[in-house]
């Protein structure tokens, strides 16, 4: 079987690990761009801590004439959350061809935040016979987990989950779009303030492609979708989450004062025409020295059900999920396509 290519973009922390498990599934990076000046010209080798490998990190502008240069079967890009933030580069990578995967968390399920460039995605991607996916840690955590404890029950009325995670782990971009550092008053202005609009104003935000959603939001769009529920309403609250004591960001190279914004809670509420209901809420912050990531969903009905998961490498979880999606992604059919819309996801030994 011939290796599947890949091409990087964006070498910062979550590259490490996806760079790394997909030499260890036998395929390989032919590629890798970022904008980070002490990064280019360097071998992917040390991002990865691992022997060389004889792939040099370039500068993003290239990223088109390199992906045409080497012809991979996959681009990965671990850059920004939002859809508007990568669109450009998921844009390159269509137009050359190139299937793609993504950890931006909105591109989970882009079609119920931002439809307008998520539809001309989906008809580009097609014209190119190329797929573009998002997914991650949530596909398998707030998703596929959470839609087969469903299949167990009988009747149920509500979804109601909550994970955190240490917004620490995963860079500078995510650190920022939940308002870490932020002093609470500029919090309320700069983050949470897209919550005080009415249904009417939301909606004219989405259909203009300036609605900013919390990583929730696509989520309970995923799993409706996934059990073929019919969303009738929906809307969200954002709060600051604080702490009592200063602490440190190494991704922000600052300390945060006490009563500032460590990160934030997003909850998202979505009401189905079958009657059920689907809560949940993600809480990035900047951790402290008691926290740590925890994934707990109650599913209520005729048999009320709570799973808990304490303390998950989110970070590995998320990289590992990205990886063996791959052959999944570059098997759907063409479009901008939902992994609730793909086979169950499944552990690879090798590809």
């Amino acid at each position: 079987m011939t290796k599947i290519k890949v091409f990087q973009v964006g070498c910062g922390k979550m590259s490490k690990y996806i760079m790394n498990y997909i030499y260890d599934l036998g395929a390989t990076v032919v590629g890798a761009v970022d904008i980070n000046p002490d990064l280019i010209g360097k071998d992917i080798s040390t991002v990865m801590e691992s022997s060389k490998k004889d792939v040099v990190i370039n500068d993003y502008t290239k990223l088109e004439e390199l992906l045409n240069e080497t012809k991979p079967d996959i681009a990965v890009i671990t850059t920004m959350s939002y859809l508007n933030d990568v669109a450009d580069s998921i844009r390159t990578c269509v137009t050359s061809g190139v299937n793609v995967i993504t950890t931006s968390e909105e591109c989970f399920y882009a079609e119920n935040s931002n439809p307008t460039l998520f539809h001309e995605l989906d008809v580009l991607a097609k014209a190119n016979n190329v797929t573009i996916t998002g997914c991650g840690y949530q596909d398998i955590f707030w998703g596929n987990l959470v839609t087969s404890m469903a299949s167990s029950m009988h009747n149920i009325t509500k979804i109601k989950g909550s994970s955190s995670y240490n917004v620490e782990d995963y860079g500078i971009a995510l650190a920022k779009v939940h308002g870490a550092g932020l002093p609470i008053a500029e919090f309320e202005k700069e983050i949470a303030s897209i919550d005080n609009i009415s249904e009417e104003e939301r909606n004219k935000l989405i259909n203009n492609r300036e609605f900013s959603p919390s990583y929730m939001w696509n989520t309970v769009g995923w799993l409706a979708d996934k059990l073929h529920l019919t969303p009738t309403k929906m809307e969200s609250k954002t709060v600051p989450m604080t702490s009592d004591e200063d602490l440190h960001s190494t991704t922000l190279n600052m300390d945060i004062k006490a009563g500032d914004a460590t990160g934030m809670s997003a909850i998202a509420i979505l009401e189905t025409k079958e009657g059920i209901t689907i809560e949940a809420e993600s809480i990035g912050k900047v951790y402290g020295p008691n926290d740590f990531d925890t994934n707990t969903w109650t599913i209520y009905g005729d048999a009320n059900t709570t799973f808990t998961i304490e303390r998950p490498d989110t970070v590995r979880l998320t990289c590992a999920d990205i990886v063996n999606r791959i052959p999944d992604v570059i098997n759907a059919e063409p479009g901008f396509i939902s992994t609730s819309k793909m086979p169950e996801p499944t552990y690879k030994i090798k590809y």
